[in-house]
């Protein structure tokens, strides 16, 4: 997909990775709406940007639809969908049980479902166009996992097979789909993080250096983007060997220190 002269949103654009692609695709021409649940995050983004600020809690399906409706009514019809907001650094990461039923919950809903809500309100409009694109970012927890967060794991397991599913079903139908899985990326997630340490021994890089990344595998309708490129190695191993991947997961939460050691 080439950006110039697109509508964009971004969700969970008023810091880190969301910024980031904002910035990257307003530099290609596209028309971007900032959208964050913090309303001055979003609208700071967007005034630095000259871009259009929308707020919108991902996790409640009516404010989905209308940020959907609002940018389609007044802005134009839109081309790619960036499903960016997410949570993490959730429970207690010496017990993988330790969260309650209602972080599990409000997970479930931000980090998995708010991609259903964006793509049950958009896919019609965009197969009766004949194209539209969907960009999910899911985190290399998604293929991997993140040591000592469960909850956050888990439900990026869930997104990457959503988005597969929305990309096989649809694809016939002129809709693309990409995943965006790095590790460490600069961002208050990032530093709030108990696995902060293990997910940066393949580097940090700054949310721009990945809108960048994005925006080259968006060109070629990548679907898995690897700003990490190692994280598609040490996701062949883990197919490869289960036992020997999950033995040396616990040998690096022993090492990095996350949580007790057993």
């Amino acid at each position: 997909m080439k950006l110039t002269e697109r509508v964009v949103v971004v969700t969970g654009a008023g810091d880190g990775i969301g910024m980031g692609l904002c910035e990257a695709f307003v530099d290609q021409g596209a028309t971007v709406v900032v959208s964050d649940v913090d309303a001055d995050a979003a609208a700071r983004t967007a005034h630095r940007l000259n871009a259009t600020s929308m707020q919108c809690d991902v996790s409640d399906e009516r404010q989905l639809q209308e940020l959907i409706d609002r940018t389609e009514r007044e802005i134009g019809p839109i081309g790619l969908f960036c499903s960016n907001a997410g949570i993490g650094n959730l429970g207690d990461p010496a017990l993988a049980t330790s969260a309650p039923n209602a972080t599990w919950q409000r997970a479930w809903e931000i980090n998995v479902m708010a991609h259903v809500y964006a793509a049950r309100a958009l896919l019609p409009r965009m197969i009766e166009r004949g194209q539209g694109y969907f960009l999910h970012t899911i985190s290399a927890a998604g293929l991997l996992s993140r040591i000592g967060d469960a909850v956050y794991s888990t439900t990026k397991h869930a997104a990457v097979g959503f988005a597969e599913n929305l990309a096989i079903t649809h694809r016939h139908q002129g809709i693309r789909v990409s995943i965006l899985c790095p590790m460490a990326v600069q961002s208050a997630m990032l530093v709030a993080s108990t696995g902060g340490g293990t997910e940066a021994v393949d580097g940090v890089l700054t949310p721009r250096e990945v809108g960048d990344i994005v925006v080259d595998a968006l060109d070629k309708e990548t679907f898995c983007i690897l700003p990490h490129p190692s994280v598609g190695e040490y996701a062949l191993r883990k197919i490869e060997n289960y036992d020997r991947w999950i033995a040396g997961m616990d040998k690096l939460r022993r090492q990095m220190g996350v949580g007790r050691a057993a």
